[in-house]
Parts: structure tokens; sequence; C-alpha cells
């Protein structure tokens, strides 16, 4: 048994942050039934890298799932998804606020038909607020909440974080909003709705961002790679030109990283012996350590501080992360097989269960793969219900 074994989810996102929050619920157990238009489908099904013929970039983010074509802009095919609704627990979409209100199929309408029913939005700015209607993406909601303003190598050279983290937050949180609304109905009975902002998402994100703000006064600009209080938490080219990155988050790890580079001076050292004054007297501290550093390869450095225990690593391309070995260890890339498409690989759950199993079971389904059993087993539509469904092209 699976956590989420007999959640039924239907699944009308699509892109990057509700696929991502479907996938993580299919991962432990959800039945996932992802409904698309008839012609194309989800909009990443068209992203390149392609494997015969197929998007990587969907099948990386739609595993364990099912796909149902329907097309919603006809009345036939709304009335077919008001069908569907008694018959699932949750449904998540991350259309802009007032879309599924305006094809009928809003929350207000839904939860006539499924007072159970655990309606999961997202969108880029919530279902409330002056800034609701306006469309979003991620690198619109990473410079609006914050978090590109403090990314980059130095003041005012803001960069977007490289991974969708607009997104993906949004999503993980709508995950978690899920699963609260799922145990609330245990307690309750009643369904509920469940709004989340991919906006506010980067705003929860931004932790000591806003606290030195509040604190001091101080508006966070970008430090590259540095900690804004915690010193030295940077990286560091050395003799090879490699760089290396080390955190050294308290004194003992301070004393730790001298002994090892044989500058036992630094420990006691009235600019340095403290985080504090490390922090403070960066500005000095960061030239002596790029000399230190340049007297040994990344190689030695890295072999010799973990064997000291102080937290260091390369900064690994991804071609270096995927063959890593504790990544290995911890199966986090695991091959996908699947007629047509061929073996491929994809990042598997990071949620390890010692009596669980989640993550990758089957591999991301072609559009409408499941439409004549799903419609089948769940409504009872006949064979010739279902050829009429598509001589009208609502399927």
């Amino acid at each position: 048994m699976l956590p989420l074994q007999g959640i039924k989810v239907l699944d009308m996102t699509r892109v990057l942050s509700g696929p991502f929050s479907s996938m993580i619920l299919s991962d432990f157990g959800a039945d996932v039934v992802k409904i698309e238009a008839p012609n194309g489908g989800d909009d990443t099904r068209a992203y390149p890298p392609f494997q015969n013929d197929q998007s990587a970039y969907f099948m990386s983010i739609n595993r364990n799932k099912k796909s149902v074509t329907v097309d919603t802009r006809k009345p036939e095919g709304v009335a077919l998804v008001k069908e569907l609704v008694p018959h699932f627990d949750v449904i998540i979409e991350n259309f802009k606020p007032g879309t599924m209100d305006k094809i009928g199929l809003g929350y207000e309408v839904l939860k006539e038909i499924n007072p159970k029913l655990i309606y999961v939005a997202i969108s880029g700015y919530g279902h409330s607020g002056p800034w609701s209607t306006r469309p979003a993406y991620d690198a619109i909601v990473q410079a609006a909440g914050g978090i590109m303003s403090i990314t980059g190598k130095e003041p005012g050279d803001y960069t977007r974080v490289g991974a969708s983290i607009g997104d993906i937050t949004a999503g993980l949180f709508a995950t978690i909003g899920a699963l609260l609304a799922i145990l609330e109905r245990i307690h309750t009975g009643k369904g509920d709705k469940v709004d989340v902002a991919m906006l506010d998402s980067q705003v929860a994100i931004l932790e000591n961002a806003i606290a030195r703000y509040y604190v001091n006064g101080e508006i966070p600009q970008p430090r590259g790679n540095r900690h804004a209080s915690i010193t030295p938490f940077d990286d560091f080219q050395c003799q090879d030109g490699e760089k290396v990155m080390i955190a050294i988050g308290n004194d003992r790890l301070w004393a730790k990283f001298a002994k090892v580079a044989q500058h036992e001076e630094l420990i006691d050292h009235e600019k340095y012996n403290t985080n504090p004054k490390r922090t403070e007297n960066y500005g000095e501290l960061r030239p002596l350590l790029e000399t230190i550093f340049k007297e040994h390869d990344a190689q030695w450095w890295y072999d010799h501080l973990v064997a000291a225990n102080v937290p260091i690593t390369f900064i690994n391309t991804i071609d270096r992360v995927v063959e890593n070995e504790q990544i290995k260890a911890r199966n986090m890339i695991v091959t996908a097989n699947k007629e047509g498409v061929g073996p491929f690989k994809l990042a598997d759950t990071p949620i390890k269960m010692d009596n669980v199993e989640g993550g990758f079971k089957t591999p991301a389904p072609f559009l409408g793969e499941d439409t004549d059993t799903i419609l089948q087993e769940i409504l009872g539509k006949t064979t010739q219900e279902l050829q009429e469904l598509r001589e009208k092209e609502i399927i």
C-alpha cells in the first residue's frame, strides 16, 4: 500500500507547476488522470529535446499518470469533465484565475457536484488581490518576488535562478496544500479550495533576506556564492584552475579548515576568530583565502577537507551530478522504458521512506492513451458513445 493509494486526482494542469505537483502525488500512489486537449495536449509535448518524437521535457514530469483527451472549449467536453468530477477526490488546475469559471468548471460549480472535492488552484498571483488576473511565467515571478534581486555576482547584476523555482516551489506548496486538505476532509467530511500563488511561494522562500530587511533596514543584494551571514561560505579557485565550494558554518569548522590548510594562525586571529568577525572583515579575508586555495589543486582540497569533515564540494556540472556516487547510491536517476520511445533517464523522487517505495512506476503516457479505458471504466461509456464523441471531436 502506498500512502495515497485510493486517492483519485483529476489533473487539468499543463507545463510545469501543476504537472510537478500531480507527479508528486502520483509517486506515492494517487491515481492521476491528466485531461489534455485532443489537438496537441500539454504545451510541453512540443518542447525539446525529443526522443522518437516524444518530448523528454514532458516525460520527465508526467510519469505515473494516465492521459485522457477532452476538448473543454466545447460544452460537451465540459459536460464530460463534470461527469468525471464525482469520481475524483482532488482536481488540480493552473490556469489564470477566472479561466475555469469562464468554461463552467470553477470551484463554486464543481463543489456543488462533489462537496468532498479538493480543488487545488495554482496561478501566478493567486485568486485574490489586484494582480490576480495577470499572466505570469517563472522568470516573471522570480523577478517580482525578490529571488532574482538576491541572485547574481554583485549588486545590480540580477540573475534568474537556473532551475524554474517559480513554478517548482508553487508545485511543492500545492502538493502540501492538497495533502493538508485531504487530512482536513478526514475530520470534516468536506472538501476545500487550495489557492497557491507562484508569487507568494517566492516570498515564502526568501528566509533571511526578509529578516535582514526588517531588522537592519538592509535591502539585500546579490553576493555571488557568498552567504550574507556565514563566512567563509563561498567558492574559491584552486591551483589547477578548478573551483570548489566551501561552507564554514561555525568556529569549530573554521579551526578544522585552518589546520588542514596549514594556516593555524587564522584560528585565533583577532579579525577572523569568530563568524561575526569573519563576516565583518570579509573584504580582507577573501583575498587571503584566494591565495591559500591556490596553494593546492582542487582534488587535494576536496580530499583533505572531506577527511576533516569540513563541508566542501566541486561545483558539479550536470554530467558529474548524474554520475555522482551519492546520487547513484540514492537511486535518484532511474530508467524508464516505453514501447515506441525506448529507454530514457529521469530524476526520481527525493522522498525516501523505510516502508514505502514511492517514485517512478510507469512512464509518461502518450496523448490520449487512456481515454477509452477511463471513460469506459469510470463512466461506463460504450464503444458507440466513444465513437460519437470522437466524431464530434470532443475526445
